[in-house]
């Protein structure tokens, strides 16, 4: 890696205005209604009284001042304390049930809180489940699983926190601020305008935090999938000496989400102490503004007043009247300081529903892969029960008739062109045919588009031009799940699972039975190795097979092919892992495994393919030379080249 270069993932600044809106976080709680459609109202609904109650005691104030004010001229206590004392008793009543609500309130946002985290990591995973190969080809796995990470905990955040954050302190602010009109228009008034400066100042900064806020989720995600990669690849790092390009990469990454970061929890953190200090000069206001009107004398407006004379605004009115104003700006700081997690919330939920709403893949199909029975005559008829026969279900929209025929192993291409990139095709009319029980193989240089072809028979990609035929239907016709069932593909890179040897070589068919197991094992030579393990088939398997060798991983891969029993088997460099002596091991048992089925060999390693029914030799996308073995040879074309320099190099 150069050290000018800068490495995949790196994100745009937090420059312009942010890429988002509100329907994120709409969607959110939609989701969060949806799962709990009563629990969820319930949770709001005791928030809200509770913080409603909180907003009370200044009613309950401002009475028990009037009333000592009453009685301080005539020293009446008795008669004084006989009225505060239903006060103090309600007042204390609601503060019980309030603490009721808070108590059960949060205790069903702990249920609510991770039940809800629970269903969504399942739906973005089921989603995930629909998508077609192309996403996953074109997006690093680092940033995929920073969706079930970084981006759904930030949804944590905001059900957990912010949701009863904003309810709790609007209500307030909205209880508050009715108080505050029926008791004094005109001090409301300065309220109004610190209202307006506050939201002018949360306008202003919560833009500019919410751009990085964005930012840094993408950085997160690029950085997670640069050390992804870096782990898988830490072999090849540590042999051509490559630690310190490497490092310098993570740098550039790193220093950027620690920049976004930094900028997005600058103007966060600013907003707070603003709003408070906002809150504090509106309270000196209101309380010159509230000792000029008592010395003065003047008519208090208020809605208390409407269907009356004004009252006169006394000492028990604005001493209340003060203490809702700290209540209410405290609570318009409260929510100015959910800022920043509502706005991290909303850059994690677009990168969460960018991902929900991804285009799944299309599957036009209706014709279907049912269990049949053969008669001698040929004729096939559809059962429940497992026979080892197969017949493709072939309704016809246009008359309504239903046909069956027996799954055979027969595909054919016509005039196929195809491209991943639309303007730059990568296979150019190929036309070929694969009899049942036909072994063909396909021969070239790397990027030739050999692996291309059978991606397109198996649908990952479907193609621009021509058409595939299976057993004489459009594969455009077959439902996606059948096709791939009747397929058995063994790819060059391995995929093991976590799980034991059983298990893994089962997930060719999880009906299978152990003996089924073992015997396919058997086929492809890996029985022998699997017996030596620690526990034998019970062998737990972790990282990706990593306590075994490439070549064992490789024979298990066989094997879990080799127990779907396949009619049509996909071997893509399938023994480019084994050593030449395992590799004969393997060969026999794959011959086994490749009788009566058809069979596409894609392989480097021209003596795996020398005994095919026909070579295809492809260059660039096309099909230039095909025959057997002996005929290619005596072509003395590209083949005979391959094969003579093979046998040099061995």
């Amino acid at each position: 890696m150069a050290k000018n270069k800068k490495p995949e993932g790196n994100v745009p600044s937090g420059k312009g205005r942010p890429p988002f809106n509100f329907k994120a976080i709409k969607r959110t709680i939609g989701f969060a209604r949806k799962f709990y459609p009563v629990l969820f109202p319930l949770i709001c609904i005791l928030t809200l009284f509770s913080s409603a109650v909180s907003a009370i005691p200044a009613i309950f104030n401002q009475k028990i001042i009037s009333i000592v004010a009453k009685y301080t001229e005539s020293g009446n206590w008795s008669e004084a304390f006989g009225q505060i004392l239903p006060l103090i008793i309600v007042l204390v009543s609601l503060y019980v049930l309030s603490l009721i609500a808070m108590v059960f309130q949060t205790q069903l946002s702990a249920i609510l809180t991770q039940g809800f985290l629970d269903k969504m990591r399942k739906a973005l995973f089921n989603k995930m489940q629909d998508l077609p190969i192309k996403y996953f080809d074109t997006h690093k796995h680092g940033d995929i699983m920073s969706h079930y990470t970084n981006d759904i905990d930030t949804l944590r955040e905001l059900i957990s926190q912010s949701i009863p954050a904003v309810l709790r302190s609007g209500a307030i602010v909205i209880v508050v601020f009715s108080i505050m009109i029926w008791y004094s228009l005109p001090l409301t008034l300065l309220i109004i305008f610190g209202i307006i400066l506050m939201l002018f100042v949360s306008t202003k900064l919560g833009g500019g935090s919410a751009r990085y806020f964005v930012a840094q989720q993408k950085s997160v995600a690029a950085t997670e999938g640069y050390v992804q990669e870096m782990m898988a690849g830490q072999k090849v790092v540590k042999v051509f000496n490559h630690e310190k390009a490497v490092s310098e990469g993570f740098d550039r990454l790193n220093e950027e989400q620690c920049e976004n970061s930094r900028k997005a929890n600058a103007y966060a953190n600013t907003l707070g102490p603003i709003i408070m200090n906002i809150g504090n000069i509106l309270y000196v206001l209101i309380a010159v503004a509230g000792g000029l009107y008592l010395l003065a004398g003047l008519p208090n407006p208020a809605v208390g007043g409407i269907f009356g004379r004004f009252p006169i605004l006394d000492i028990s009115i604005l001493v209340a009247f003060l203490n809702m104003v700290k209540q209410f700006t405290g609570n318009i700081n409260q929510l100015s300081q959910q800022v920043n997690v509502i706005v991290m919330s909303m850059a994690g939920a677009q990168r969460v529903f960018a991902l929900m709403d991804e285009a799944p893949e299309s599957d036009d199909g209706y014709v279907t892969l049912v269990n049949a029975e053969i008669a001698e005559d040929g004729t096939v008829t559809e059962t429940d029960r497992h026979t080892g026969h197969w017949a493709w279900k072939h309704p016809h929209k246009a008359d309504g008739t239903v046909t069956y025929t027996e799954l055979r192993g027969d595909v054919r291409m016509f005039d196929v062109d195809f491209a991943y990139v639309e303007g730059k095709t990568v296979l150019h009319d190929i036309t070929l045919y694969a009899e049942p029980g036909q072994k063909v193989a396909f021969v070239g240089a790397t990027g030739a588009g050999k692996t291309t072809i059978t991606n397109l028979i198996n649908r990952f990609y479907d193609i621009a031009d021509g058409k595939i035929r299976y057993d004489g239907i459009n594969v455009n016709k077959i439902r996606k799940n059948d096709l791939r069932r009747s397929l058995g593909i063994v790819l060059q890179e391995t995929n093991l699972f976590t799980g034991s040897v059983m298990e893994n070589i089962r997930y060719g068919k999880l009906d299978a039975t152990d003996e089924e197991c073992i015997n396919a094992a058997k086929l492809a030579g890996a029985d022998d190795f699997i017996t030596r393990l620690p526990q034998g088939y019970d062998t737990e398997l972790r990282a990706n097979g990593s306590n075994l060798s490439q070549g064992q991983r490789q024979l298990i891969a066989i094997a879990r092919a080799a127990v779907a029993d396949p009619p049509v088997m996909i071997l893509d460099e399938a023994t480019s892992s084994i050593d030449t002596r395992t590799e004969a091991i393997v060969q026999r048992g794959m011959d086994k495994l490749m009788e009566g089925r058809t069979v596409f060999v894609i392989a480097h390693r021209l003596s795996t393919v020398m005994d095919s029914d026909v070579i295809m030799v492809l260059d660039h996308g096309r099909i230039i030379e095909r025959g057997t073995h002996e005929q290619l040879i005596a072509e003395k074309g590209t083949y005979y080249q391959l094969y003579t320099g093979a046998f040099e190099l061995e």
